[in-house]
């Protein structure tokens, strides 16, 4: 990427805060203030979220689909109600991309759709199992969404309850070592046996972050406090297919010691305490002010701005739009220089935004953002997606984009006209060098396609 102009705080609030420029919309008059007036305005549920099912209803649906796949009369039976159970997941995870991607085209609170997105990829999920990427955007509708401009330690409670979540790090079937359900197991001549997953994530990943001093025992002796952390199954026993639901049988008896301290509540109780205590944890705060510090001041932030970040999150009880306050109020995010690459999700957001698009070329959002390489709520691991600029500038990963963009300006011929599109979506901030070579452009098309993938458009 070549060196950036000087940039207008209206071009940074709108593309490194934002999720791109509109061609319709002037830019914001006083852009720290638009971004703090967004937090009024915010809906947890708009339109394209509210038309999709809930958990508890695809969970049923998944449900009725098994049933179907077991109580198959012969073998045809059984691999057409396979068929159709995949073709339900994939529709089902497909509409929610769908619905993700229409909800940040017609949001007007683009800053907290952006911190929606982060902190989904805070707490990843990955679809590969076919319960969670039907599950996958509930998960952020009924963990993420309702949560981001409140407390952290709410949203860490509701990611560890989702279904999503027990799901994908195997925490439903976890059963304490001593607990009744493994010494009934036991009589019978089975064994079912502790799962570490959900409590090392936890730590490492969604308060504590690595190396910070807890131990392999601090993690397995949480995994203790959480054996009977579990779901409904889809026969309703205990509440509603997919819902959270606490085992006692499951549940591993005993206090438990946990980074120095003891914890003997009973039940649910004494993982909802190791919650609570890692929420509010000094690592905590400065885990999560890097990560924000990252994603917002480039890939190697000031030990200035982390520690103003931890110092809100801490003094604030983990309240995350004071956090975001002293984000804004912050300079190094204000800077021109480091910038962030855009990763595939944000430069296809930025490009339907500026050409006033709903959709690309009429396809699914899904199938592009997985040719792009970010498929969605898939990142392949529980640390979620890369936050540094230079995972996302391979040369086969810039060619996927010209060629999209290709194929978008020449869905649009010449109803565009990028020389008059380009000023109004960077806000006083357009390079010379790119405002050249659109003009010299042979075609409309052309001209449209070189603004997308231009370093101008690439940079956040």
């Amino acid at each position: 990427m070549t060196d950036s102009p000087h940039l207008s705080e209206a071009a940074i609030a709108l593309n490194r805060f934002g999720l791109g420029a509109r061609a319709e919309e002037p830019p914001p008059p006083d852009a720290k203030a638009w971004l703090l007036a967004q937090f009024d305005r915010y809906d947890p549920k708009p339109a394209a979220w509210a038309r999709q099912p809930d958990s508890e209803s695809v969970a049923q649906e998944l449900g009725a689909a098994r049933q179907q796949v077991a109580s198959g009369a012969d073998q045809d039976a059984k691999l057409a109600a396979r068929k159709m159970l995949r073709e339900e997941v994939r529709d089902t995870y497909r509409d929610a991309v769908d619905a993700r991607v229409q909800s940040a085209l017609a949001t007007d609170t683009p800053f907290v759709e952006r911190l929606v997105h982060f902190w989904s990829n805070h707490f990843a999920i990955s679809t590969e199992k076919p319960q969670v990427a039907a599950l996958a955007g509930d998960f952020e509708t009924e963990a993420i969404r309702p949560h981001v401009l409140g407390r952290f330690e709410d949203m860490l409670l509701a990611v560890e309850r989702h279904p999503a979540m027990q799901v994908f790090l195997d925490q439903a079937n976890s059963v304490g070592p001593d607990s009744r359900a493994a010494m009934r197991a036991e009589a019978k001549g089975a064994k079912r046996g502790l799962n570490e997953n959900l409590a090392r994530e936890i730590m490492e990943l969604h308060t504590l972050g690595v190396r910070t001093g807890y131990t392999q025992s601090d993690v397995t002796e949480f995994a203790r406090a959480l054996t009977g952390w579990s779901i409904v199954g889809p026969k309703g026993v205990g509440g509603a297919p997919g819902s959270f639901v606490f085992r006692e049988p499951m549940h591993e008896p005993g206090e438990r010691t946990i980074i120095g301290r003891t914890y003997a509540q009973d039940g649910e109780a004494q993982a909802r305490a190791v919650l609570h205590d890692l929420a509010a944890a000094p690592a905590t705060s400065k885990h999560i002010a890097t990560k924000l510090a990252r994603h917002f001041a480039g890939d190697n932030p000031s030990a200035a701005l982390v520690g103003r970040l931890a110092q809100a999150f801490s003094s604030s009880g983990g309240d995350l739009p004071t956090v975001y306050r002293a984000l804004v109020a912050s300079p190094e995010p204000w800077a021109s220089r480091p910038v962030k690459f855009k990763t595939p999700w944000d430069w296809t957001l930025s490009t339907l935004r500026g050409l006033g698009a709903n959709e690309i070329g009429g396809a699914k959002a899904a199938p592009i953002l997985t040719q792009l390489g970010q498929p969605v709520w898939r990142p392949g691991s529980p640390a979620g997606y890369d936050d540094i600029a230079a995972s996302w500038a391979a040369p086969d990963a810039l060619m996927r984009r010209v060629e999209l963009a290709q194929r978008i300006a020449a869905r649009l011929g010449d109803r565009v006209d990028a020389r008059v599109l380009a000023p109004k979506l960077f806000a006083d901030s357009l390079d010379p060098a790119t405002a050249l070579a659109i003009a010299r452009a042979e075609s409309a098309q052309t001209a449209l396609a070189l603004l997308l993938v231009s370093p101008d458009f690439q940079r956040r």
